[in-house]
């Protein structure tokens, strides 16, 4: 009775979600609206699997074979509880941007785009859960395939911009190439076993760490660590703000449930393979957070401080690798579940950032923080909302940013017990680079909210700005109420969870916290000399200070830029025209200071050059006569055949 139910459930949300995509697509031609009914869909379909997953995560595994197309060729699921705990982030997440759905797509150019939008965003809930819980790499390669599809098309909704189309050749480029390396690592695991499933019994070292290579490459692209995350910045950005969501929020941690699932279950582990993956987190945080810190654009920013939560996540990831290898079980279930924990954390607020980034683009009408400001007055509930989302990727007590981290802290000071001191200098660099990486955060938060919410408008647009509507404003409300939940009731949760952390019990510091902050407000009420009075702040004798008073983002981040001027390399660009011909009458100019990022400086830049030098030798080759073509083309099948031969 319990498997039919749960199995009930979790086949229902599916059916649900392929139901939503169907109706999304199939009534899109000359209806209104039928993406409110798709997103409804979406909603049920999100109650339901996290009601058939509560189950599995607090029970026992649970197989499904959905469809065997042929002997050995299945589509099937197994979930258990790491699988059911990531089917929640990602139900949860659904939810709420469903909910925030609701509102956002009346703001989208036509009711067509808003219908397909829903439509597709559907197929990409499902797709990431049929990862999670794939049972075999076919299934893995079928849904990791549509959720690449699914997830360019939904990012792809404005088109025409320039901007989305140059995000867009990023995404799919990188996206693909990451289903190449699954692929290949599919094909290595199918060699190793016969057949198509998640094993590499009696697999030796060298095939288990060329297996651990691909996939690292595979989920690494998805994930975003740098340096394969060219395409994160962009599409998060270019993506409208409820895909952006759920791009960050879940699509991340889907890449991350691949990397976990390879090396808890099906890899024997290596002490190389977790300094590999500590460096690499260690570098996407700290360059993620830097980079974060510079951008004006307030998605881009929410996106660098992906990869920099990603990096987060894999030093928890690589510290489980490396006390496992060290036979030291209780660190390495420490860290594992810091990282585990975390990447719920930033699922929930990093969902909460991006929607209400959203909010404030459409109330202001662009995502340049300069011209923002003042938001604090006029939309009030998105600002309260924000600011829960700040403090929490800030690692501010008590939500759960804060706690997430600290349980990453503690793993890295149980490294005290380990006898190889190599290892223990690496870990301790590591660990001051993560507490640097948590005290930016704070500042570029600090620099976020206060430009975008605080001060006086600086532009007139946002001056002008509307609260949004009650969905808009519920969905990223209950990940606000979420956040200081699993801040305040960690203990209790991990306890019900069946795991017991030495962690402080945040429920009795919240409601310290609480009592504090009442007595001090009632001591200042009740013993006030005088009642308080509202008057304009002072402005060095000037009557009316005007926006150009203020504090800018540039102005803010200047100090950082001094400190890390290495890695924040400018180049400078001028253009000048002139009146006459001798270039002696100057008519108007332009410069410009960009920023460059070292990997697009050093890897992506001369990699698309090469590409761009190919493609133009390749073209010129095509406009030879038929005798030319007639000899590559015997050229071609000549060395096919001797390739072939020399393989087999």
């Amino acid at each position: 009775m319990y498997f039919k139910m749960t199995a009930g459930l979790l086949l229902g949300g599916g059916g649900l979600l392929l139901a939503a995509a169907l109706t999304g697509i199939v009534l899109n031609h000359g209806r209104k609206k039928v993406w409110q009914a798709v997103l409804w869909l979406i909603i049920t379909a999100a109650v339901c699997l996290i009601c058939g997953s509560l189950p599995v995560f607090f029970g026992s595994p649970l197989d499904i074979l959905l469809w065997s197309i042929a002997p050995g060729l299945d589509i099937a699921f197994h979930f258990d509880h790491l699988a059911s705990f990531f089917v929640i982030i990602i139900s949860l997440i659904s939810l709420c941007v469903a909910i925030y759905s609701l509102g956002y797509n009346h703001h989208l150019s036509s009711n067509e785009r808003a219908n397909l939008l829903s439509a597709v965003m559907s197929v990409f809930i499902l797709s990431m859960v049929g990862v999670v819980a794939s049972a075999n790499t076919f299934s893995l390669l079928f849904f990791w395939e549509i959720m690449a599809l699914s997830s360019f098309f939904l990012m792809m909704n404005d088109y025409q911009g320039v901007f989305t189309q140059r995000a867009g050749v990023y995404y799919f480029v990188l996206t693909q190439l990451s289903t190449v390396f699954l692929m290949m690592m599919a094909v290595v695991m199918y060699i190793q076993n016969g057949s198509f499933g998640l094993s590499l019994y009696g697999a030796s070292s060298g095939i288990q760490s060329l297996v651990f290579i691909l996939a690292f490459l595979a989920f690494g692209i998805k994930a975003g660590i740098i340096p394969l995350h060219k395409w994160l910045p962009y599409a998060h950005s270019a993506s409208p703000s409820n895909v952006s969501a759920l791009m960050s929020g879940v699509m991340l941690k889907v890449a991350v449930y691949g990397l976990v699932r390879f090396l808890t279950d099906i890899l024997s582990p290596e002490i190389w393979w977790g300094v590999s993956i500590l460096l690499l987190g260690m570098i996407s945080a700290l360059l993620g957070i830097i980079y974060a810190f510079k951008e004006h654009d307030l998605k881009m920013l929410l996106a660098f401080c992906s990869i920099e939560n990603i990096g987060i996540i894999m030093m928890g990831i690589g510290l489980y690798v490396i006390f496992g290898c060290y036979g030291l079980d209780t660190m390495a279930m420490l860290a594992l579940g810091a990282a585990l924990f975390h990447s719920l954390n930033h699922a929930i607020f990093k969902s909460l950032l991006f929607m209400t980034a959203g909010s404030v683009v459409i109330a202001v009408g662009d995502r340049n923080i300069e011209k923002m400001g003042g938001l604090v007055k006029l939309m009030p509930y998105t600002t309260v909302i924000f600011l829960v989302g700040a403090v929490s990727i800030s690692a501010l007590p008590p939500f759960n940013g804060f706690m997430s981290e600290l349980m990453l802290f503690e793993s890295f000071f149980q490294s005290f017990s380990l006898a190889e001191s190599s290892i223990k200098i690496l870990l301790f660099s590591v660990l001051a680079i993560l507490a640097l990486t948590s005290a930016l955060a704070a500042a570029c938060f600090v620099k976020a909210f206060g430009e975008v919410f605080l001060a006086i408008p600086r532009s007139q647009e946002a001056a002008s700005a509307k609260e949004v509507s009650e969905s808009m404003i519920i969905g990223p409300a209950i990940l606000a109420v979420a956040c200081l939940v699993l801040g305040l009731f960690t203990v209790p949760i991990f306890e019900m969870a069946g795991y017991s952390f030495d962690l402080p019990d945040m429920s009795l510091v919240g409601l310290v916290l609480v009592i504090f902050g009442v007595l001090v407000f009632g001591m200042v009420r009740l013993f006030s000399p005088r009642k308080s009075r509202r008057s304009e702040t002072w402005a060095c004798g000037y009557i009316r200070p005007t926006p150009r008073f203020e504090y800018t983002a540039a102005g803010f981040a200047e100090p950082l830029f001094q400190i890390f001027r290495l890695i924040y390399r400018t180049r400078h660009y001028n253009e000048r025209s002139y009146e006459d011909n001798q270039q002696a009458i100057f008519k108007q100019g332009k410069s410009a200071i960009h920023t460059l990022k070292f990997f697009d400086e050093y890897i992506y830049l001369p990699i698309a050059g090469l590409f761009g030098r190919i493609s133009r030798y390749v073209s010129r080759l095509q406009d030879v006569d038929l005798g030319s073509h007639i000899l590559y083309s015997f050229i071609t099948v000549l060395l096919v055949i001797l390739a072939a031969r020399w393989l087999w």
